[in-house]
């Protein structure tokens, strides 16, 4: 029996899951989970083994309702995640692996750098991998309104990992959100791109360093990994530059970039290609700049935030032994997800499509935002400082 989004929990029964008052109601769609995965013919055995013993953990319902990537500055998210002490841990795995890394880059076309980058990013280089049961925490997503379908996707194929006997209820481990091993694979990248890279026959990504790269390597080099282009690079705007321009959604040939004065950070030209390109400005027009190409594209399929493949982007070249930022990212006050609800709320009443009002900055309320600062002769970088929050408030409670 397919099993509809969000089917698992009506909106008044997540209410009482919330409350902890959630056992009639967990029960009740762990028992629609058991039919969607006999419906997808994994075994009874597994069925009855696992989905018995699942239980609801509110706080992962917490921790997806916080995600660093929607509450925090792009100041808080990179000075947490690049610093000195993870740099240098780079470098020295970069050194220590350099012959399986060398081999990963040969076959499937990812340069070192950034293979330790994720290896980084994700575990802090395996030093931490998650310690939360990976299947409660598939069955609490599954069974919650906000993206239930994808996590009964990501369920089922977890079960399928038990099924092959890659782990177990007690073993599998991970993040709250169910990524695992030292790249924190979800479990249908697991299934899909894990990579026995040590040849005992079995893909580990928990225990196996050449495995977890190997693996990595090959996830990237399907995402549509481009073997001879970099992510990007920081860059220098001229004065008079139209930030109205910027944004993923605004990407042009690099020779036109070059021709509206757009710089590398030692203030020379950008060179005259067809590369496709786009300029973002994570903490708006006072902070850093950076042009990004179409491998910066693949780092966010395999993570969907800007401030996430960035700092890979700039870890991975800080390892290879790039000098840090140029221009410090300046340190601004986050906003609260009522705020940004209240913001997005705003934009509908001037016109914006924001997509879903859900108190979450992604990119449609961006290019909201921007088409409000352009058309009030503001700074059009899309970012929310408070000339540009109060002008929008004021000017909605004013039409009010």
């Amino acid at each position: 029996m397919a099993l509809a989004i969000g089917s698992c929990l009506s909106v008044s029964a997540h209410t009482s899951a919330s409350a902890n008052n959630n056992d009639e109601a967990f029960s009740a769609c762990v028992k629609d989970l058991s039919e969607r995965a006999r419906a997808e013919n994994i075994s009874q055995n597994v069925i009855d083994e696992v989905l018995s013993q699942v239980q609801y953990v509110p706080r992962v319902i917490e921790l997806d309702r916080r995600q660093p990537e929607f509450t925090q500055t792009f100041h808080d998210y990179f000075g947490l995640r690049i610093n000195e002490q993870r740099i240098q841990t780079g470098r020295e795995l970069l050194q220590q692996h350099q012959s399986l890394l060398q081999k990963l880059t040969r076959e499937y076309g990812i340069p070192s750098q950034y293979l330790v980058a994720f290896w980084g990013m994700e575990t802090n280089f395996g030093s931490y991998l998650g310690k939360m049961k990976v299947l409660d925490s598939l069955a609490t997503l599954a069974c919650d309104t906000r993206r239930g379908e994808y996590f009964t996707i990501e369920l089922m194929q977890a079960l399928r990992l038990v099924e092959k006997g890659v782990a177990n209820h007690a073993s599998m481990v991970g993040s709250w959100a169910g990524a695992m091993g030292n790249m924190q694979f979800m479990p249908s990248a697991y299934i899909q791109y894990g990579v026995d890279g040590d040849g005992d026959g079995v893909a580990n990504l928990w225990k196996s360093i050449p495995d977890a790269l190997t693996s990595a390597a090959y996830f990237l080099q399907q995402l549509g990994w481009q073997r001879e282009l970099r992510w990007g690079r920081e860059v220098l705007l001229p004065d008079g530059f139209d930030y109205a321009q910027t944004g993923r959604v605004n990407a042009r040939p690099l020779r036109e970039w070059a021709s509206l004065g757009v710089k590398d950070v030692f203030k020379n030209p950008l060179p005259p290609l067809d590369l496709t390109a786009s300029v973002l400005l994570p903490s708006g027009h006072k902070g850093p700049a950076f042009i990004v190409y179409d491998n910066f594209n693949v780092i966010m399929k395999w993570n969907r935030s800007e401030f996430y493949a960035l700092s890979v982007g700039v870890l991975a070249d800080q390892i290879k032994g790039v000098r840090g930022l140029r221009v410090e990212p300046p340190k601004t006050e986050p906003l609260s997800k009522a705020k940004v609800t209240e913001i997005q709320q705003a934009l509908l009443d001037f016109g914006a499509d924001v997509g879903v009002v859900d108190g979450v900055f992604g990119s449609k309320t961006t290019a909201g935002l921007q088409e409000f600062q352009r058309q009030r002769g503001l700074v059009a970088d899309g970012f929310p400082d408070a000339t540009t929050i109060n002008s929008l408030l004021v000017k909605t409670q004013t039409q009010q």
